[in-house]
C-alpha cells in the first residue's frame, strides 16, 4: 500500500484498513468485497480516470444506481484527487444539463439506459468522456477497469483541496454546488467516529442512497475509519432489513425507515438484540415515532442534524440523554449560535437563525463567490437558514426553516423551483408549494394553486406536466385549487397559514 500522504481523505481511510485486508468491507447481494479488493479495484478505477484525462482537481459527474462499484468509483476519485459530483438518480436530463454545464466535468459516468441521451446532450458542447456503470456492476467503466493495471498512487492533496461538489437547489431555482474539501470531510468523519462510540467489530447496515451526505459521507466514512464491515443494501426493503438487523450493530436511516419498521409485525425487541446504535437524520423524527420505537425495542434513536454545506453539525449524545424533538449539541470543534437577522446572538430560549463555524463548514459555492459571501457573516459564521432555539445547556432544537425548504423522504425540495414550473402551466395564475406533515415521508410536497375560472387542473394533470421536468420526489403529492393565496400587508404569500390549513392532509 502507498503511505498516507498529505491530507487526501482516501489516504486517511487506507491508514485505518484492517491488518488482515481479507476482512470484508462490503457484503452485498452479489457477494463480498474485502479491504484488499477495495485497494486493488479503487486502483483500477483510478487508472480508468487517468485514461480519460481526469487529473487532480478535474470534476467527475456521476448519476448511477447504488452499487458496490459506485462506492469504489467514489473512492477512486478521492485517491486520484478528482472532484466527485454525485447526482440524484431521479434527476431528469433537463436538471442534469444544468449541473454538467456548470461543473464542466472531464468525465460523466451514467446508467447504460441514459448513455444515448447523455451523448446527444453533452458531447457537442463540452470535450467530455461518457462511460456507463449499471447497478449490477456492468458497464463500459468496468470493462475498461478490467483491462488496466491498478494505479496505487494517492494524490498529495491539501486539506483545502475540493474533494466533492454536492448540488443543492436554490430558493431562486438555481442550484448551488457546495464545495466540500478533504479537510471538511476528514474532520467531520473523525469527530463522528469518536462521538458515536465506534468500536472494533461494529457492523454497519447501509440502506441509504449514496448521492448525498448521509449515505455517502456519514455512513461510509465512519465505517471506513473503523475498518468495519458494511452490510450493503441497494434500497430499503423492510423484509430484507429485518433479516439483516440481527447481524449488524449500527444502523443509520431516515425517519421513514423507522416508521416502516414500526409498521411491520415481524419487527420486535429480539430483532434488535445485537444493535448498539440506531441513528436518524435527513428529516425531522416525530416524537411519536421516537417514543414508539423506544417502547417496542428498548432503543432510543439518536437524532442528529446536518446539511450539505457542513456535513453533520449537531448530535444527541451517545452517552447521555437523547430527547425527542431535539438534535442535541454542536459537535466537538463546531461552534453554533442562535442569531437574529443581523447576526446578533440571541439569549437562550429565543428562536432565531442557526449560524455555525468549524472545520466541517464547506469552502463555498462553486463559481458563486457573491452567493458564498452572502451566506457568511463577517466573523466567519455560516448562516444555515434554519430556525432554531438553544436552551441554557446549549441543546439545540430546529423549529422551522427560514427559506421554506421542504424535506421529503430525506430529500431537499425548494418550493421556488417547483412553483416556477407549475406557473408555466396553461390556466395557472400562481402557485405556492409547501411541506405538509406526512407519516411516511416526514413532509410531503403539496401545491396550492390559483387557476383561471373553469380550468380542469388536479393532482394528476400537475404531475403529468412536471414529468420529465422535475424529479419525482419534487412533485406535489397533492394539489389544492383555491381562489386566492393568503397574503400579508406587504403582499407576500403567507405559507405559514397554508401549512396550518393543510396540516392534516396526510
Amino acid at each position: 500500500m502507498t503511505k498516507h500522504i498529505g491530507h487526501n481523505l482516501f489516504g486517511l481511510f487506507q491508514s485505518r484498513f484492517p491488518k488482515d485486508t481479507s476482512d470484508v468491507f462490503l457484503e452485498h447481494a452479489r457477494g463480498e468485497l474485502s479491504y484488499a479488493d477495495l485497494e486493488i479495484l479503487s486502483g483500477r478505477y483510478a487508472a480508468v480516470l487517468k485514461s480519460c484525462g481526469v487529473n487532480k482537481g478535474d470534476r467527475v459527474v456521476v448519476q448511477v444506481k447504488k452499487s458496490p462499484e459506485a462506492v469504489l468509483l467514489y473512492l477512486a476519485c478521492l485517491r486520484a484527487g478528482a472532484v466527485y459530483i454525485p447526482l440524484n438518480t431521479a434527476y431528469t436530463l433537463t436538471e442534469v444539463r444544468y449541473f454538467v454545464e456548470d461543473a464542466k466535468p472531464r468525465l460523466i459516468v451514467c446508467d447504460p439506459n441514459s448513455k444515448e441521451q447523455f451523448v446527444k446532450a453533452f458531447t457537442d458542447e463540452i470535450a467530455i468522456t461518457i462511460l456507463t456503470l449499471a447497478g449490477d456492476g456492468t458497464g463500459s467503466f468496468i470493462n475498461r477497469a478490467l483491462k488496466l493495471v491498478p494505479d496505487h498512487t494517492i494524490a498529495n492533496n491539501n486539506a483545502d483541496d475540493v474533494a466533492a461538489i454536492l448540488y443543492t437547489s436554490g430558493t431562486t431555482g438555481r442550484s448551488k454546488g457546495a464545495m466540500l474539501t478533504h479537510g471538511n470531510l476528514s474532520s467531520n468523519a473523525l469527530v463522528l467516529h469518536d462521538y458515536w462510540g465506534w468500536v472494533p467489530g461494529d457492523v454497519l447496515l447501509h440502506a441509504l442512497p449514496i448521492f448525498h451526505v448521509h449515505g455517502l459521507f456519514v455512513a461510509l466514512h465512519c465505517a471506513l475509519l473503523n475498518a468495519s464491515k458494511v452490510v450493503f443494501h441497494n434500497k430499503f426493503d423492510t423484509d430484507q432489513i429485518i433479516k439483516a438487523l440481527p447481524h449488524v450493530t449500527v444502523m443509520m436511516g431516515v425517519p421513514t425507515f423507522y416508521t416502516r419498521l414500526l409498521e411491520t409485525p415481524d419487527f420486535d425487541r429480539h430483532t434488535c438484540r445485537n444493535i448498539r446504535l440506531f441513528i436518524s437524520g435527513s428529516a425531522p423524527l416525530l416524537a411519536e415515532s421516537f417514543n414508539a420505537f423506544e417502547n417496542l425495542t428498548g432503543h432510543k434513536i439518536l437524532e442528529r442534524y446536518g446539511m450539505t454545506e457542513a456535513g453533520m453539525i449537531t448530535s444527541n449524545p451517545y452517552d447521555g440523554e437523547r430527547i425527542a424533538g431535539s438534535v442535541g449539541f454542536a459537535l466537538p470543534g463546531v461552534k453554533a449560535r442562535i442569531a437574529d437577522q443581523n447576526g446578533n446572538e440571541l439569549p437562550y430560549g429565543e428562536v432565531g437563525v442557526l449560524e455555525i463555524a468549524g472545520p466541517n463548514v464547506f469552502a463555498g459555492y462553486w463559481q458563486m463567490p457573491e452567493k458564498t459571501a452572502e451566506e457568511f457573516r463577517a466573523d466567519g459564521y455560516f448562516i444555515t437558514g434554519d430556525m432554531a432555539e438553544m436552551d441554557k445547556n446549549r441543546r439545540i432544537s430546529i423549529v422551522g426553516r427560514a427559506k421554506d425548504l421542504v424535506i421529503s423522504g430525506g430529500y431537499n425540495v425548494y418550493p421556488k423551483e417547483v412553483e416556477s414550473i407549475i406557473d408555466e402551466m396553461p390556466d395557472v395564475i400562481e402557485s405556492a408549494v409547501i411541506g405538509v406533515p406526512h407519516p411516511d415521508f416526514g413532509e410531503a410536497v403539496t401545491a396550492v394553486i390559483v387557476t383561471n375560472d373553469g380550468a380542469q387542473i388536479d393532482t394528476d394533470t400537475v404531475q403529468t406536466f412536471l414529468g420529465g421536468k422535475l424529479a419525482r420526489f419534487k412533485q406535489p403529492k397533492q394539489v389544492f385549487i383555491v381562489s386566492e393565496l393568503p397574503r400579508n400587508t406587504m403582499g407576500k404569500v403567507q405559507k405559514k397559514v397554508l401549512r396550518e390549513q393543510y396540516a392534516d392532509t396526510y
